[in-house]
């Protein structure tokens, strides 16, 4: 009976020393398990995909063996589907035409051999509804933290707009959604290169072009494979505002934000003593703008006073336009030191002032909304200051150095000439 009390008074303090203490920390192998990598290819299967002009072959049959290819590769843990376009309509009402796009494989774990015999039954028959396919992929591999991937193959640009494609991927964009369209382009044609590098520019993705089976293979694997690479790490979305006080607090990371032409976007990164800060960022041009552009990035104070930036410009021939800059709080402020005596005292800034603008223009009938894809990089590290060099002096000091190396120089010089003529003179 004693030993009974005593056991019952034993676990008695234990529960009242578990309740005091609180809940345990939750393990980490209670996490929930991160999402698989999801992608859907897009597939052009209107009637301009029966030419037979890669490697000899039709363009359709090219697509087919490299998805057949793609989806023996798959890596396991992918979760794949794939839409088509222009694949079951063959009259010639457009109007019922550009709504032709279905899902034939569902985004999931893969059925390999359900895959290649939907793909195997395809031939090339309608119009290009490409905006309204993108708009649907999207909606089949649905939302979540992870970043989704769109590849989208095709030889023609939309036929069936609106909605055109580009209005679809920027809007898409704008939702937040963590979604990156590739374009793959069959067809050498100016139009639908530029209606494809519209589409990946305005989603943060990549435009190529296939001129053959090994190309457009090879390529599909890589986008399916850096689906698995980089579905974890989507950029943070973030408002920029047009004041430093009021501009969103960063750590170090990657960010996504839009930014309207001839903008400036404020964000904030608190640095401490001993730190440096390393920012770069990247403007998409998703749309037609005119010639002569740049974007700036400058690092400022509180109290507005510039602190360092970086710049790049274009002229018409670039994609993308990308500025990076370095900064650490034990960097020299000549500048503030020399305006220290006619000014107000400058107060060091424990928190660096991020500014992005630039200096795009539309052309006539762009859209100016929504604004351009901004990606921003921020990192945070311990400062590495230069070693020190020797110290010459300044003013009188360093005139007089300098005057007395240029008398001894002069004095050895003449007495080397000297004593050269006359052993010339001799010889």
């Amino acid at each position: 009976m004693i030993n009974f009390r005593r056991s019952t008074a034993v676990l008695l303090g234990l529960l009242a020393t578990t309740a005091l203490a609180g809940p345990a920390p939750a393990r980490a192998d209670e996490e929930p398990a991160p999402e698989p990598p999801r992608v859907e290819l897009v597939l052009d299967v209107s009637g301009s995909m029966r030419a037979a002009d890669i490697d000899g072959r039709t363009r359709i049959s090219v697509a087919q063996q490299a998805f057949n290819e793609v989806v023996d590769a798959l890596p396991e843990e992918t979760q794949l589907g794939i839409r088509v376009l222009g694949a079951t309509y063959r009259g010639k009402d457009k109007k019922v035409g550009c709504q032709d796009t279905q899902q034939i494989v569902p985004v999931g774990p893969v059925d390999r051999s359900a895959a290649k015999a939907a793909v195997a039954t395809l031939r090339p028959t309608g119009f290009t509804p490409v905006g309204l396919a993108l708009r649907s992929a999207a909606q089949d591999l649905g939302s979540g933290a992870t970043t989704r991937r769109i590849v989208l193959i095709t030889d023609g640009e939309d036929t069936c707009a609106p909605p055109d494609p580009c209005e679809v991927a920027r809007e898409l964009a704008a939702q937040g959604t963590s979604l990156v369209v590739d374009t793959l382009g069959l067809a050498p044609d100016e139009k639908v290169r530029r209606q494809l590098l519209c589409i990946a520019n305005a989603t943060g993705g990549t435009y190529t072009a296939a001129q053959s089976a090994e190309e457009l293979t090879d390529r599909i694997k890589q986008l399916v494979e850096r689906a698995g690479d980089t579905h974890t790490r989507a950029p943070t979305v973030v408002g920029g505002t047009n004041a430093c006080d009021s501009a969103p607090l960063l750590a170090p990371g990657v960010y996504a934000d839009r930014e309207a032409f001839s903008e400036h976007r404020y964000y904030r990164v608190p640095i401490r003593p001993g730190q440096e800060l390393r920012a770069s960022v990247s403007i998409a041009l998703d749309r037609a703008v005119n010639r002569d552009y740049g974007v700036l990035l400058r690092a400022t104070a509180a109290d507005g006073r510039e602190l360092v930036r970086g710049a790049d410009a274009g002229s018409g021939r670039a994609d993308v336009l990308s500025a990076g800059l370095r900064w650490s709080a034990t960097a020299d402020d000549e500048d503030a030191a020399e305006t220290e005596e006619s000014a107000a005292p400058v107060v060091e800034p424990t928190t660096v002032c991020l500014v992005v603008s630039n200096s795009f223009a539309p052309r006539p009938g762009t859209a100016a909304t929504p604004g351009m894809p901004v990606e921003l990089t921020i990192d945070v590290v311990a400062a590495a200051p230069a070693p020190d060099g020797p110290d010459l002096g300044r003013g009188w000091v360093l005139l007089a150095l300098l005057t007395v190396v240029g008398l001894i120089t002069g004095l050895l010089a003449g007495l080397l000439t000297r004593w050269w003529v006359a052993t010339w003179r001799e010889n």
